[in-house]
């Protein structure tokens, strides 16, 4: 049975976003076991850096049903007054991640939606598949996941979210101005990609639940 994930925007009271993912960290066992689902998880929490507002957060789970999932965070989303708004989109990996490993290093982390047509989306997925490789070894950066979505803005066309790590928002700005042949034809493959779709957006975060160092900076 394929693993569902679930991304949810949360928006704290002001100010609450760190006081949130506490508790979010700290309740989600229970949320599992209330589901009736212990394989459930959390897979990651995120602090919006640039793009999202101050007081949001990404949080992704992990779950075998979706609906099970969606009720259990339901609950423990009820349970917290510091929230008082919350978006869930339902994804299927694709590509990437072959595991539901959460990520657990520090860095810039990239969140870009695509809407690409389903005539392209093929292509899409091989221009991925080819340029991630020399991607990750000249910018010391990993591709974490390329997940297909349930919804779109209109018929015909697929949505899908791409989670990308970067070491730093230095090493973003490198990667968007290739040295060398090699990461010229990086960039040749991921700007076809993104001529392929109709839409595009993104906005970086970094990673509350890392495992190596905490991010205390301003960003927003």
């Amino acid at each position: 049975m394929p693993v569902h994930f679930l991304l949810h925007y949360l928006t704290a009271s002001p100010l609450q976003w760190r006081s949130v993912a506490d508790q979010i960290a700290q309740k989600m066992p229970q949320a599992t076991a209330d589901a009736g689902h212990l394989s459930g998880h959390l897979y990651g929490i995120w602090r919006s850096q640039i793009g999202r507002p101050r007081d949001e957060l990404t949080v992704m789970t992990v779950w075998q049903d979706p609906i099970e999932g969606e009720d259990g965070m339901r609950k423990l989303v009820a349970g917290l007054p510091e929230i008082v708004g919350c978006d869930t989109h339902s994804l299927l990996p694709t590509l990437r991640p072959e595991n539901t490993a959460p990520p657990a290093r520090q860095g810039n982390y990239a969140f870009r939606w695509f809407e690409t047509p389903e005539a392209h989306w093929g292509e899409f997925l091989q221009l991925c598949s080819e340029a991630w490789p020399g991607f990750e070894a000249s910018y010391d950066s990993q591709v974490i996941g390329l997940w297909r979505t349930k919804t779109a803005s209109c018929p015909g066309l697929i949505g899908s979210l791409l989670l990308t790590r970067r070491p730093d928002l230095s090493m973003w700005e490198r990667s968007k101005l290739p040295q060398g042949a090699a990461e010229a034809e990086v960039r040749r493959k991921l700007s076809r990609r993104y001529d392929l779709c109709t839409s595009t957006v993104v906005a970086t975060s970094t990673l509350l639940t890392a495992c190596d160092r905490v991010d205390d900076a301003r960003w927003t």
